[in-house]
């Protein structure tokens, strides 16, 4: 893969996720449509040795009260053999069902997928760049050269490439998760 490519599947798979109302769905037909893995199915592989208090400003945003119960999830969502994104997801449980309270806290299934009967909506509050393929003067080092492809060199992708703060709603516009989601590199390391 050379730099140019990296950077327009970054480019592709970030405007995906900025366009979508589920992060879990945008990953699922990241995976198909990069045959990533037979059947391209999202799971979450649950950390239950992490805790992470939700602080004052993640209660404010999910406009949770003092004595509100917010609960804490991490997980790594897998396709197939492949890693592509880290969450950290904390969630107010009053406002989801009991089946999906239980899903979320018994089984690998992701977050989006467990809300799917609320509809969820996303609402991204920031986007953090932690890479690009392209040094910042990449534009006129290759006019310079003569030369409009990539720069040359090998590419070593980095564990992460960008992070995403989002919210999600319900049907009713109702907060009901706080998530910060780092993707992985594993995103753009599929069979061609």
């Amino acid at each position: 893969m050379d730099r140019l490519e990296a950077f327009a599947l970054i480019e592709q798979l970030n405007g995906e996720l900025l366009a979508s109302r589920s992060a879990t769905a945008t990953l699922e037909s990241w995976c198909a449509d990069h045959r990533m893995a037979s059947p391209a199915r999202v799971t979450a592989i649950l950390d239950r040795n992490v805790d992470k208090a939700a602080t004052s400003a993640d209660r404010s945003i999910l406009e949770a009260g003092p004595g509100e119960q917010i609960r804490y999830r991490h997980v790594r969502l897998a396709c197939g053999s492949h890693i592509l994104s880290e969450a950290d997801n904390w969630y107010v449980p009053s406002r989801l069902t009991p089946d999906m309270n239980r899903q979320l806290e018994t089984t690998d299934i992701p977050f989006g997928r467990a809300v799917l009967d609320l509809q969820p909506i996303r609402q991204t509050l920031s986007v953090e760049r932690l890479w690009s393929p392209l040094p910042p003067d990449w534009d006129r080092s290759s006019q310079e050269a003569g030369d409009r492809d990539a720069p040359k060199g090998e590419l070593t992708i980095p564990p992460f490439l960008f992070r995403y703060h989002a919210i999600v709603f319900d049907a009713q516009r109702r907060p009901i998760a706080l998530v910060v989601e780092s993707y992985t590199g594993e995103t753009l390391r599929y069979a061609r």
